[in-house]
């Protein structure tokens, strides 16, 4: 160490070592008069100019210890000195000191590292996240440009049959024409080689109208195509490339800045379909520093349409009710804040049920409706008729639905069909126009709306009978049954709306519902 930190040359080479003390007590260690103490104390510094005096003081403007005779003889003389034992304190209180500031300032760097440790973290995590918002937004435009690229086929499709059939069309046409032209020429032709003057005469009359209207068939344009083999459709991409050129990613113009919210998450595991409701949930990225003020949830109309908003609000879970039975509906649902609008979520496709499961509506039916059996058995507590609703509403589609009958005592007249939801409750079902209805007793069955009766046909109910009722909305029309016989032609013609089962009967009549059943 001697050799490597103060070797002996330049200015170290008057330097004048000595060994170093020893610990107290050891042989040749330091004490008054340089003795050894009782057990033999370590050897105290002597002064590097007085070899026989021990360091006594601390001269403060030189910041070092010296001996007496420094101070006597040397150039210490006049400076400012203290006591040797009260700097060693002080300046061991000031080391001390320090080295709480360095221990705090370490400790800050523990936490510094564990936060960064943190951070790294985040950032993979956000990383993953944002990367799996940018899959969701382009995977989006990929669906968008998908069903508008299968439109414009359609399109293209319909073109090209229009072209064929107007050709097809003429090709027959013309092949007719052809044919009579044709047969007419070679008939004209066998009668110019008739040699009997007065035969000839006897029908050239007749064959040259007929020649001469066959040659008025050919109009002009008649022998030109009506449609070119070109197609007159040209697709204007080059905005949308541009757009997809351009498409970046919004940057903060600075930290603490409010920008429009991220893509939000939908939770697949949270969205589900029931009977004709589907019910959609969503979720924000996670450590996403953006505020956000609602959500705009959009659905399509389940055949491809345009979207609409169905939901404006802050809640992350909407169901929405009331939509078209064996339909696939497109979701999708974006967030705001004062900054604006962000970007869509992934689209999300649901399909409605095949057919409708429903029960009895004990909300809307009259007071005197009594159910039970998980509201799909129906009786009443009055010898009035009172009306009950179905819990489902139809407005396209083919439904079926069956009421078996329970109890059928003193031949009443209970009703079956349809309703609007404004129906009048406390009269039998098809006196108003809000309901069309087959009523029935033990008999012969009735059709009935705005209180006209039509169509009497043989066939009643009884204990243990069924009633079935077909609403087809594809074709508008509704079809009953008693006991799997269809009663006379489909009941009621041109029937458009939003309709619910409906049904009224008195206190002589139970009857069971038995919903999800397939079309006969």
């Amino acid at each position: 160490c001697q050799l490597r930190c103060h070797p002996a040359r330049g200015p170290f080479a008057k330097h004048r070592l000595v060994p170093p003390p020893g610990p107290p007590g050891a042989p040749g260690g330091g004490g008054d008069g340089g003795g050894k103490g009782a057990g033999g104390g370590r050897k105290l510094p002597t002064c590097a100019e007085h070899d026989l005096e021990n360091y006594s003081m601390y001269c403060v403007s030189c910041r070092s210890p010296v001996c007496y005779q420094c101070l006597e003889e040397g150039k210490h003389g006049k400076h400012d000195v203290k006591a040797l034992g009260a700097m060693w304190k002080q300046h061991k209180a000031q080391l001390s000191q320090a080295l709480n500031g360095v221990s705090d300032k370490a400790k800050e760097a523990k936490e510094f590292l564990v936060q960064l440790k943190n951070l790294l973290q985040q950032i993979q995590e956000n990383g993953l996240d944002y990367e799996a918002c940018l899959v969701a937004q382009c995977d989006a435009l990929v669906d968008a440009l998908t069903r508008q690229k299968a439109k414009l086929l359609t399109k293209v499709t319909k073109e090209r049959e229009h072209k064929l059939k107007v050709v097809w069309d003429q090709i027959n046409h013309c092949t007719l024409k052809l044919r009579q032209s044709t047969g007419l020429m070679e008939y004209c032709l066998e009668v110019i080689k008739e040699n009997d003057p007065s035969g000839f005469l006897q029908i050239s009359d007749a064959l040259i109208k007929r020649v001469q209207v066959s040659q008025e068939q050919w109009v002009k344009g008649a022998l030109e195509p009506k449609v070119s083999a070109e197609f007159d459709l040209t697709l204007d991409s080059e905005p949308l490339l541009q757009s997809i050129h351009q498409l970046d990613f919004i940057q903060m113009k600075c930290r603490g800045s409010v920008t429009v919210p991220p893509v939000p998450l939908l939770q697949l595991e949270k969205c589900c379909t029931r009977n004709n409701s589907v019910t959609l949930a969503w979720r924000m990225p996670p450590l996403s520093h953006n505020p956000v003020e609602g959500y705009i949830l959009e659905l399509d109309d389940g055949d491809g349409g345009q979207f609409r908003e169905v939901y404006v609000g802050k809640e992350t879970l909407c169901t929405i009710d009331g939509l078209h039975f064996n339909s696939t509906y497109n979701a999708r649902v974006k967030a705001f804040n004062s900054s604006g609008v962000g970007p869509y979520s992934k689209t999300v496709i649901l399909q409605t049920s095949d057919v409708a499961w429903f029960t009895f509506d004990p909300s809307s039916a009259h007071r005197d409706i009594v159910l039970s059996n998980d509201n799909q058995t129906a009786t009443c507590n009055s010898y009035d008729d009172r009306v009950v609703l179905g819990t489902a509403a139809f407005s396209k589609g083919v439904h079926y639905w069956e009421l078996h009958v329970d109890r059928y005592d003193n031949h009443p007249d209970p009703a079956f069909g349809i309703a609007r939801i404004n129906v009048v409750k406390d009269m039998m079902l098809g006196k108003d126009d809000k309901a069309w209805a087959m009523y029935v007793d033990n008999n012969r069955s009735w059709f009935m709306h705005c209180n006209s009766h039509t169509n009497r046909t043989e066939g009643g109910v009884s204990k243990g009978a069924t009633v079935g009722v077909l609403l087809d909305l594809n074709k508008h029309n509704l079809t009953f049954y008693i006991n799997g016989q269809q009663q006379g032609p489909p009941a009621f013609e041109n029937i458009e709306g939003v309709f619910m089962p409906a049904l009224s009967l008195n206190r002589n009549v139970q009857v069971t519902l038995h919903t999800g059943l397939e079309v006969p």
